[in-house]
């Protein structure tokens, strides 16, 4: 499972961050965002490029979206 640390970035730079992560062979993403546009924009992106499986938990700031094809 590949990890992505977006914490502070706005967008679009969390998208492009997991954009590469899928480039490099991910399959399966953990991706920390601290806002919730990142989270829809991810999230969206992510279901867009064939990702089926989302689980999306939030504990105080930080959001994890756990994702697998």
């Amino acid at each position: 499972m590949l990890n992505v640390d977006a914490r502070g970035m706005s967008c679009p730079q969390p998208v492009l961050m997991v954009k590469k992560a899928i480039a490099s062979g991910g399959s399966a993403l953990e991706v920390v965002v601290d806002n919730n546009t990142a989270k829809n924009n991810v999230q969206r992106f992510l279901k867009n490029n064939g990702f089926t499986s989302i689980e999306i938990k939030e504990e105080g700031e930080n959001i994890t979206l756990k994702a697998s094809k």
